[in-house]
């Protein structure tokens, strides 16, 4: 059997599976962010990383009924910043993702070193809130003692590969997120522009997601319940194991997984840097991706369901009666500012043409249909990058009940696949511990239905995309205003 463990935003999860791909048992542990300033966004190592992982280890090692366990990998949130001692200890909260805003400042000063296109052609990536290398010198600017002791740069991943086994390694599709600490052409750290940043800095070794880097320890096996000598794989970022558990590996798939926030990835066989994407190393030695992130999709949608009350189902039932275009709603859904392709953090939320004849079914099928609008536009982006998706796959809790992805198909004119189980990335952990193992599995988690766009929608929405797009431009200023507002009033987050 083997196990996949994910630590995700609000939740971590696992799953044990047979040779086979089923899915034995799963576990679940809820957690929350911490955001201790506007704009910072962390999570404790300790109390959330390594405390779900002991659960879920435990959990599942005890589904397993004494079955003998073959791999293990682990994937998470990212890219982060954990700055760690020589032992492996945090020395501060892990400063997380694109959603953590605080290094403005670095990623002008970097760009300002470096150069923009220098960085864009080199890192795969343009430098904003998601890049690493930033926030390492925020890090050593503002708390020089923690820097001036940190030994280690981890992940989530590799946090708990280095407990589980006291290696200290990243997988090459993290390590390309650490922009611009990592050269995407050559596959390798950027030694020279990484000593400019992170001066003495030890950077990790870098491996693959699917290599076995090291084995249970005797230390780690005590704690967890896993078995001593257990193969450990280095792991992934989240998004990446989620497009593994579905089968997302073959230039032109692509994944958009329907989450707290959405996010995108696309496979190609050679980098195509674009300034509204983030070009990275792909899951496997011979791929690269093209990656897109909303800041918000499921985290709009949940607070717009504890505005109006009632459950979601209730709520799904009653946009399913609403017409396409919400009868004349528009929203833009930068409710925390938007990542790609605008990379602005103060765009602002805006619901356009409300009257007193609305109600909360059309303001949530107006939320679905904005965020249908991001979609297409971070697709449109990854088409002008060269990387046309010919296969797409949807995942996430979002998929469930089925309008949303209804009105994504029908905004995009695409089809998109739905797989036997959209559990997420901790499944594609156990595929790449079985694909460690040498096990065969691109039979584990096969497509059972497609969501196909409907015509008289798609010329709809085409006229409302439009307009999306317009509203932006033409907001912008005023979206600006506000978030300065805001940020004064301590009301951003």
């Amino acid at each position: 059997m083997f196990l996949g463990i994910d630590i995700g935003t609000s939740s971590s999860k696992g799953v044990l599976t047979d040779a086979h791909g089923t899915i034995v048992a799963r576990a679940e542990r809820a957690h929350e962010v911490s955001m201790p300033r506007p704009g910072w966004v962390e999570h404790d190592a300790e109390q959330v990383w390594w405390a779900d992982f002991l659960a879920l280890a435990r959990e599942l090692v005890a589904a397993a009924d004494g079955a003998a366990l073959a791999g293990l990998a682990v994937s998470g949130i990212g890219p982060c910043l954990l700055p760690a001692d020589a032992e492996g200890r945090p020395l501060r909260p892990a400063i997380l993702y694109g959603v953590d805003t605080r290094a403005g400042v670095e990623i002008a000063e970097l760009n300002d070193e470096f150069g923009p296109r220098a960085v864009l052609d080199r890192a795969g990536s343009p430098l904003t809130s998601q890049a690493v290398g930033p926030k390492a010198r925020w890090l050593i600017r503002h708390e020089p003692e923690v820097a001036a002791r940190t030994a280690m740069l981890l992940m989530a991943s590799s946090f708990l590969v280095h407990r589980l086994t006291g290696r200290y390694v990243l997988d090459h599709q993290s390590a390309s997120q650490c922009v611009p600490l990592y050269d995407l052409r050559q596959r390798a750290w950027a030694s020279d522009w990484a000593e400019r940043i992170v001066p003495g800095w030890t950077l990790p070794e870098l491996a693959w997601p699917t290599e076995i880097v090291g084995r249970v320890s005797a230390d780690a096996a005590a704690a967890t319940g896993l078995p001593r000598g257990l193969p450990v794989t280095t792991g992934t970022i989240d998004a990446w194991a989620e497009a593994a558990s579905v089968g997302v590996r073959a230039p032109g798939d692509a994944m958009i997984m329907y989450g707290t926030t959405m996010f995108l990835v696309q496979v190609l066989t050679d980098p195509r840097p674009h300034p509204g994407l983030w070009g990275t190393c792909g899951a496997w030695p011979d791929t690269y991706t093209l990656a897109a992130g909303m800041a918000t999709s499921g985290a709009v949608t949940d607070w717009l369901r504890k505005l109006v009350g009632g459950e979601f189902t209730d709520l799904v039932a009653a946009a399913a009666d609403v017409p396409a275009g919400s009868r004349g709603l528009l929203a833009l859904p930068y409710f925390a500012g938007e990542r790609t392709p605008l990379f602005d953090p103060d765009a602002r939320g805006i619901v356009a043409g409300l009257t007193l004849g609305h109600g909360r079914a059309e303001l949530y099928r107006a939320v679905l249909e904005g965020i249908a609008y991001g979609v297409r536009h971070n697709l449109e982006a990854m088409t002008e990058a060269g990387g046309r998706a010919r296969r797409l796959v949807a995942v996430g809790g979002g998929t469930r009940g089925g309008l949303w992805t209804r009105i994504v198909s029908d905004v995009t004119g695409l089809p998109q696949q739905l797989p036997a189980d959209t559990v997420g990335a901790s499944l594609g952990d156990a595929m790449l511990a079985a694909e460690a193992a040498g096990i065969d599995t691109s039979a584990w988690n096969p497509v059972v239905d497609t969501v196909r766009p409907h015509p008289e929608r798609v010329a709809k929405y085409e006229q409302y995309y439009r307009h999306y797009r317009d509203l932006y431009d033409r907001t912008t200023d005023i979206a600006h205003f506000l978030a300065a507002e805001q940020h004064r009033a301590g009301a951003a987050p």
